[in-house]
């Protein structure tokens, strides 16, 4: 069923978009492009809730202040904040786990492309559809600007590997977007060094490592994976941002209008 749904569909439409542009990289960039845009209703929403919860952070503050000593109040006047602002925290779940699944198995779709062993082009039609098949003994054309997708994105100066372009790029832009998902965290601190117990200062140590965990792993694995994954990452990265900026933007446009 994984294969069926999911595998089988996301590696013919990127044979689909190869064959139509003839380059593997504007392929990639144009199926992350397809597959955000389908993503779109799952994503939305928890970005949406993402920016509210954003925006109430200094109502949460107040409310660590007030009841600091009696977490259990804390939680209930907690929920009675979500419920008047209409803020649902779990919504997002199943849809990101669905995004999640999605996300798997095109990274496995790029994987079978791009780290293929022996005669890729006969492995790749034992699951294309008969239309999408490739002629036997077709070479894939895996040159994108100065990278061979099949390999990583790495400028070696002797045996020290350093990041190439577009991993740096996709690496500040996971880092702003990050940034920006979250509440600010010179308050978050504060609140949390100013009431007893352990859970705030967890959640706020928490956030600040979660705008660093994502574009270290993003090095970590584009120093080693083939950077036709790390143009997916940056294009993945691009929407993302786009989306968040899109969101702040129509709301903005939204209260001048009132």
């Amino acid at each position: 069923m994984w294969q069926t749904l999911l595998y089988q569909p996301l590696l013919n439409s990127l044979i689909f978009f190869y064959q139509m542009f003839d380059n593997l990289g504007w392929a990639v960039i144009a199926m992350t492009g397809l597959l955000r845009l389908a993503l779109l209703p799952l994503t939305l929403p928890s970005l949406k809730t993402a920016d509210r919860l954003k925006e109430i952070a200094p109502e949460i503050n107040k409310l660590k202040k007030k009841y600091k000593d009696d977490k259990q109040s804390f939680a209930k006047a907690q929920m009675q904040l979500y419920q008047q602002q209409g803020i649902n925290p779990a919504a997002g779940c199943l849809p990101q786990i669905i995004q999640l699944l999605v996300l798997v198995a095109f990274f496995r779709a790029f994987n079978t492309i791009l780290r293929g062993n022996g005669d890729i082009v006969a492995k790749l039609n034992e699951v294309l559809y008969p239309a999408l098949k490739l002629v036997p003994g077709t070479q894939l054309n895996t040159r994108f600007l100065y990278l061979d997708l099949t390999k990583p994105d790495v400028f070696n100066l002797g045996k020290v590997k350093l990041p190439g372009l577009f991993l740096i790029t996709a690496v500040l832009i996971q880092f702003i977007s990050s940034k920006k998902m979250l509440p600010s965290l010179k308050k978050t601190k504060q609140i949390a060094s100013e009431t007893p117990g352990e859970i705030d200062d967890v959640a706020a140590a928490t956030q600040k490592q979660m705008v660093y965990i994502l574009p270290f792993m993003t090095i970590f694995f584009g120093l080693a994976f083939p950077s036709g994954l790390v143009i997916y990452m940056l294009v993945f990265s691009l929407a993302s941002l786009g989306q968040q900026l899109l969101i702040k933007k129509t709301k903005k446009e939204s209260r001048l209008k009132k």
